[in-house]
């Protein structure tokens, strides 16, 4: 008889997710910051609209990860959008 391992969680707790919907790298000259976006990915992330009705994507970069990028430490981060 196999084994149930599947996880749940708590009803007071939500799972939330990334989508990665690009990467953030430094330029080559230093002086800019460069974000590439998977536009099949960008197609994908939610919206939310503001009251004087423009849409905007809500995407988010890790500031410690963008810090090591803009550091040295990393050649790359990435740019997500949190999931519920």
């Amino acid at each position: 008889m196999p084994k149930n391992n599947q996880k749940t969680m708590p009803e007071n707790q939500t799972e939330t997710t990334n989508l990665l919907v690009g990467y953030v790298r430094k330029s080559n000259a230093g002086g800019a910051v460069k974000i590439s976006i998977n536009t099949d990915a960008f197609s994908d992330c939610a919206t939310y609209v503001t009251s004087d009705g423009q849409a905007y994507v809500p995407l988010v970069i890790s500031l410690a990860a963008l810090e090591k990028v803009l550091a040295g430490e990393r050649a790359v981060t990435t740019l997500s959008q949190l999931q519920d």
